[in-house]
């Protein structure tokens, strides 16, 4: 029998019907430190170019503006939360590419984050931008000036995939960029777009390996939409475009998750914010409100449905983190007959103060 970790938190409960054998194991995802976002939008701005895929203004529902107006919103943002006690915050700079942004604004908006920082207003500073656009030089002097993680937008590490998206950079730059901010000394972030032009669930198992290994702190996975206005759309309308169905999508981003996961990966965020305008454009793909909580409830079956199987195939009950409650029998109960197929139920499956989950076995 594999024990968890923590023999203090490996308890067997009486409450579980067969819990004389079973199986510890835990959740490998890492835990998320809680902390307040406030972003920044630079719309637009260092783009060499606008990608296949491409709604910037309708994703952040912001449109591009000067950055002088950026900047100035963002003091005057700040400076009002600071008067009315709220905050801490993150400052994340996201919509543009802030890397390529012309001198000497990346400096502006480091110095004024830096003013905040001093004033216990912001806490950490970081950035969205694109994988060739992060040099060495540039990215320790952004570092000295107070940046403190970078994400890049990766989007997949197929070569025709990028090349057919319209990216402008191969995988070789996504490994590259990913090398040269963790010797800077930065936090990594990397953002994966499943369900371009000629992806397929496959090559997103390979993408979340690459990823993994490249070992970011935070992942992003934002599935394909055909969203009205981009050159996507196009395509889509030619009928040259089929987008990922939204059950291929949720399994497919289920089996990476534990993947990201074990790597050590936060993934902070799974499908795009529903921004009014993005959903009213939105031409077709896999969407779904509850897109993130659907994923992880898979992600949740599959892990113990791996464990089910090395026990022998058969559940007599199981104990699990208070934690899982909510998500654990999916959206709108749509697992429990997954479950039931390994003698999981509402009767037999208890939420409790615990941190690992307690797996008994069915008895012989």
């Amino acid at each position: 029998m594999f024990v968890s970790p923590s023999c203090q938190e490996s308890v067997v409960p009486a409450t579980v019907p067969g819990c004389g054998r079973g199986r510890f194991f835990r959740h490998p995802e890492p835990e998320t430190p809680r902390s307040r976002v406030w972003p920044v939008f630079v719309t637009f701005h260092g783009c060499p170019g606008r990608c296949l895929f491409c709604a910037q203004h309708l994703q952040s529902g912001h449109a591009a503006q000067p950055l002088s107006r950026v900047l100035a919103a963002m003091t005057t943002g700040l400076e009002a939360a600071g008067r009315q006690g709220r905050g801490p915050y993150e400052l994340a700079f996201y919509g543009g590419v802030f890397t390529a942004l012309p001198e000497p604004w990346p400096q502006r908006f480091l110095e004024a984050a830096g003013r905040f920082r001093d004033a216990g207003l912001v806490t950490r500073v970081r950035c969205s931008t694109r994988p060739d656009a992060c040099s060495p030089g540039l990215l320790a002097r952004l570092a000295g000036a107070g940046l403190d993680m970078v994400e890049l937008g990766a989007q997949t590490f197929d070569d025709a995939v990028l090349r057919a998206a319209g990216r402008g950079h191969d995988a070789a730059a996504v490994r590259r960029g990913a090398a040269d901010v963790i010797r800077a000394g930065l936090g990594l972030g990397l953002q994966l777009l499943p369900g371009l032009p000629g992806h397929t669930p496959q090559d997103l198992a390979r993408d979340a390996a690459e990823t993994a290994a490249l070992a970011p702190e935070i992942v992003r996975l934002h599935p394909c939409l055909v969203v009205d206005g981009t050159p996507l759309a196009g395509l889509y309308r030619e009928g040259r475009y089929v987008p990922w169905d939204l059950d291929t999508t949720l399994w497919a981003l289920a089996d990476v998750l534990p993947v990201l996961w074990r790597a050590g990966a936060r993934v902070a965020r799974i499908g795009l914010c529903p921004e009014p305008a993005l959903q009213a454009a939105v031409l077709a793909g896999p969407v779904h409100p509850a897109l993130g909580a659907r994923v992880r409830a898979r992600a949740l079956w599959r892990l113990v449905a791996d464990e089910v199987r090395a026990m022998g195939g058969f559940a007599a009950g199981l104990a699990a983190p208070r934690r899982f409650a909510g998500e654990f029998f999916g959206h709108a109960g749509e697992m429990r007959p997954a479950y039931a197929a390994l003698g999981l139920d509402r009767g037999n499956v208890r939420f409790e103060d615990r941190a690992d989950f307690f797996l008994a076995a069915r008895e012989v």
